[in-house]
This record gives C-alpha cells, structure tokens and sequence, in this order.
C-alpha cells in the first residue's frame, strides 16, 4: 500500500540525520545522539492534527515537539534506513498497526507501549529487586473517545531511586499519573552520563527539549510511579 508523505516532513533533513548516526552501531547510542541534536527545539502542545470531528493528518515535524511526538520521532529515526523507512516506523508507532486515523493513534500511553511492544520495538524492563504496583483505571479523558479500561503496573515512584541503577541508555520512561482517569502524564528518554542519569524530555514549563537530572523531575513532580520500557 503507497502512504502519503507526512505534512511538514523534510526529507532532506531526515537524511541528514540518518547519515550523522549511520556508523553507530548500537539503536542506544543512536537514540543518545539523536535525542541530544533535538536538544532546544520548542516546545508546541497538541502537535498532531484530528479529533473525532476532523480528519487525522500524518504530520512528522522535526522542529517543536510535545513529550509524545519528542519519543516517537527519535525513537522511529533511530531504527530507520531511510527517508521512507522513517516515515513508516513513525506512521506505526504512532497507530494501531499504523492505520492512519485518529481513532487508532495511541492516545494513552498504556496503549501505545502495549502496541509497540506487541509490534517487538520495544520490551517492558522488569527488576526483580524492584518492586512494582498495580493499578486498574477507566480512561476518559480524551474527548470524543469512549472509555477505556487498562491495567498498568509501574514502580512506586518511592523505589525510582532502587531502579535508577538499573536504567540505561535509550530507555524511555513514562510517569503515572495520580489522577484517576489517566494513565501517564509525562515521559523522556533516559540518558546515563559519568554516573548520572539522566532525562531529556520536551517540556511544556521549560518551553522546549531540555535535559535534566531524573532525581531532579522526580522531586518536582507528584506522580503514582513510573514504567520504563527499552527498544
């Protein structure tokens, strides 16, 4: 099946980028180098186009970001060979088996770490030594979308400091919410450093993609805990 190009793409850029990460040898250190080139870029909320009453549009910018749209892009050029292999690990990350509609985008997190795991890009990290809670909650916060039911299970975020040590480069890292009809409300891309670990994320408060100390986004932020997951 032909796809269209998605708006705003620009592929000459993508190749650019492509060629700069083609001798690493590892997605980790690729996804390290391509998240830090992102470093800056602005922050822009509700970055995708659809809603229930309007039709979904394919967009792929490499300029401003949410949290989400940050992860998605790094991690589908990360994997990707070329200009349309990008295109194409984006198109599915983003949607349910990378039908383009708004009704299968991956709104909750829950589920688009569910769907990325079942298509084998990415793997849930479990510690044995870390403990973990479940939670089961009804989703309805996106408008126009019926409720959902899901289960997830996340480290307390008392014991992050237990899991810390165990995370590694090119982890992506999703945090609970407290709220009770939500799943996550925040995620980033971890990023080891000479002994610290750190986040780099798009961030709505600081106005772009930024990174900073985990320890640091755990103090400041309310949160039921945080699931991690590696690609």
């Amino acid at each position: 099946m032909n796809h269209p190009l998605p708006r705003d793409l620009r592929p000459r850029r993508v190749d650019q980028l492509l060629s700069q990460v083609k001798s690493e040898s590892s997605i980790p250190s690729r996804i390290e180098k391509l998240s830090r080139y992102f470093l800056g870029r602005a922050y822009q909320a509700d970055p995708l186009i659809g809603s229930a009453n309007k039709a979904e549009v394919f967009t792929a910018s490499l300029d401003a970001f949410d949290c989400v749209t940050y992860i998605e892009t790094v991690l589908a050029l990360s994997c990707a060979r070329n200009v349309d292999d990008f295109t194409a690990r984006l198109r599915k990350i983003r949607y349910e088996r990378g039908v383009v509609q708004w009704q299968r985008r991956n709104h909750y997190m829950t589920l688009w770490i569910r769907n990325n795991v079942r298509e084998g890009l990415l793997r849930p990290v479990s510690i044995p030594a870390v403990p973990t809670v479940t939670t089961d909650r009804v989703l309805n916060v996106v408008p126009g979308l019926a409720p959902r039911r899901t289960r997830m299970k996340c480290v307390p975020k008392r014991a992050v400091p237990r899991l810390a040590r165990y995370l590694q480069t090119g982890d992506l890292i999703f945090f609970a919410s407290t709220r009770k009809h939500l799943d996550i409300f925040h995620a980033g891309i971890i990023v080891r450093d000479r002994g610290k670990v750190l986040m780099r994320h798009a961030s709505r408060s600081q106005g772009g993609v930024v990174e900073q100390e985990l320890s640091d986004f755990l103090k400041a932020n309310r949160m039921t805990g945080v699931i991690v997951v590696r690609p």
